[in-house]
């Protein structure tokens, strides 16, 4: 279980890692939605894991241009939240594929052929 600080932290950090996403790093992700579904921090803060949702059929381009980037996209983040933390985590990112199961899922169970229950009649009580 995570501490209250890397709580605290991964917030931060997903929160700075977004606007970065959305206003900075543009040139990376062209008009790709990339959203950061989840951060984790490491015990010791050092090292930060980035779970990246895309809104596009093949992301695997805008993942692979992410984490060339990941110094400057580090150094973004430096430049943001440098005054309030002592060290810049190092930045892991991770494909989230939670969004794409759910859809695949969705799919089994509207496939699914259940047949309707059999009508019970209703006993009465004299």
């Amino acid at each position: 279980m995570e501490s209250k600080r890397q709580l605290k932290y991964a917030k931060l950090i997903q929160k700075e890692l977004g606007d970065i996403f959305q206003k900075e790093a543009k040139h990376l992700v062209g008009l790709t939605l990339v959203t950061i579904t989840r951060v984790m921090m490491s015990p010791d803060l050092g090292l930060a894991k980035a779970y990246l949702s895309f809104l596009l059929q093949n992301p695997k381009a805008q993942f692979d241009a992410i984490n060339e980037n990941k110094k400057e996209i580090r150094h973004a983040l430096a430049k943001r939240i440098g005054k309030s933390v002592r060290v810049i985590p190092e930045l892991a990112f991770f494909s989230d594929e939670s969004a794409t199961y759910a859809q695949h899922m969705d799919k089994v169970i509207s496939d699914l052929h259940i047949p309707p229950a059999p009508v019970e009649e209703e006993e009465e009580d004299y």
